[in-house]
């Protein structure tokens, strides 16, 4: 009986001092992507999460709740169980101004959209796969949804490998006999005429000027690949006919270059288009493989290491256990860096190539972020490969950049005790 007291006051003891849980995000993470998850799980739950900017690789601390150990226990994500002395201790080495670092506080999870045909497509989607992985819940939204004015319901939007110009991915040369090529150009033009538009390229116009409009009444856009470089060449094609025949019924406007409007885009200016229909290009935003040179084996890029306490948004979304990410290629790998507008903050970059991998700005009240590429853990990913399995790629900084983003629309800066 006295053994059994003694076991029971340790218990009691144990609960008493374990006053908050710490995820770390360093190289002792087990699963970070997985991290995410349980820390979108708890915004879920209405437990206000503090995210530690710059600490431990972006570390994650709560109160301690049993419900939230055992769901760490169950998703393979590690953590460690401190008192309410080792946590103040935490957040005054952080308060100390000779920091960088700074605590955000996450208190409303994001509801998550991905515009994405509802028809089964021959490639994956980074995101998709990662939010699938980390147990992120979100919606599929398409033409209709965008059409029908339903964008306000969220928070964030993820472009899929969009082409927003109308010329079906500038596939027409290696896949127009193929059936999943010809069953897409028939329900985007019956898409088109459904909303009362003559040409898939319009209907896309339509749908860019509402997701700008969600974007400037404060929404968080976040897209990859050919979706970032379509989706400014739309914006600037306003009233411009850049679409050969093959794609629209009708020749492009010969002037169409000198008639871009570069004020309307997000990211670009003074790009030049890609006008051959046969070339598997849009433009020279994209750094083409000819010139990059590099290989697989040598090709990285650097994550900019931002104030913490001055540029609170830019740490957020770099937050990861290095600062070198494995490069990875997609119709659109990287952009110019000539061609990005003074206001973009670059966020990751091949100086030596000259050419940026990850890009962030504002418009109006709301945020968007680019990021160059298809999968950050396949670095030549073609059209029905099989999807990358993320349980072989649970510490992946690539994949960990897509996740800052999903995290940014719930943070609101944690006042500090004076």
């Amino acid at each position: 009986m006295r053994s059994l007291i003694c076991a029971l006051l340790i218990t009691l003891s144990y609960c008493a001092s374990a006053a908050h849980i710490l995820i770390p995000m360093d190289e002792t993470q087990s699963n970070h992507l997985k991290s995410y998850g349980i820390t979108y799980w708890m915004l879920t739950k209405e437990v206000p999460v503090d995210w530690l900017l710059n600490y431990r690789g972006g570390s994650f601390m709560v109160k301690y709740l049993p419900t939230l150990e055992n769901e760490c226990v169950i998703r393979g994500v590690s953590y460690e169980i401190i008192s309410d002395a080792e946590a103040n201790q935490i957040v005054n080495e952080i308060s100390s101004p000779a920091s960088n670092m700074d605590v955000m506080k996450l208190e409303k999870y994001p509801k998550v959209a991905v515009y994405s045909p509802k028809s089964k497509q021959p490639w994956d989607d980074a995101v998709t796969l990662v939010l699938t992985y980390a147990e992120i819940p979100y919606d599929v939204v398409f033409d209709d949804e965008v059409m029908y004015n339903e964008l306000p319901k969220y928070d964030w939007l993820h472009l899929h490998h969009e082409d927003f110009t109308g010329q079906y991915g500038k596939f027409y040369k290696t896949y127009q006999h193929f059936p999943w090529y010809q069953q897409q150009q028939r329900e985007y033009e019956e898409s088109a005429r459904k909303h009362g538009f003559s040409k898939v390229s319009h209907l896309k116009l339509a749908i860019a000027k509402k997701i700008n409009a969600f974007v400037a009444s404060g929404g968080f856009l976040f897209a990859m690949c050919s979706a970032t470089d379509t989706y400014d060449i739309a914006l600037a094609a306003e009233g411009v006919d850049i679409c050969e025949s093959m794609f629209d019924g009708d020749g492009a406007d010969p002037q169409a270059q000198s008639k871009l409007d570069y004020s309307k885009t997000f990211a670009f200016e003074n790009f030049r288009l890609e006008r051959n229909p046969y070339e598997y290009e849009y433009s020279n935003i994209d750094m083409q493989d000819r010139e990059r040179g590099v290989s697989e084996n040598n090709d990285f890029f650097s994550l900019f290491q931002f104030s913490a306490k001055w540029d609170p948004i830019p740490t957020m979304l770099t937050q990861n256990h290095t600062h070198v990410i494995k490069g990875f290629m997609g119709q659109t790998t990287a952009f110019r860096k000539e061609l990005i507008k003074g206001d973009v903050v670059v966020m990751g970059e091949n100086r030596s190539i000259g050419e940026a991998r990850y890009i962030h700005g504002v418009i109006g009240k709301g945020f968007w972020t680019f990021y160059g590429g298809h999968d950050p853990e396949d670095y030549r990913h073609y059209v029905n490969e099989q999807p990358t399995d993320l349980n072989l790629h649970p510490n992946s900084p690539g994949y960990r950049l897509i996740l800052n983003n999903i995290l940014f629309p719930a943070a609101k800066k944690k006042k500090q005790k004076t």
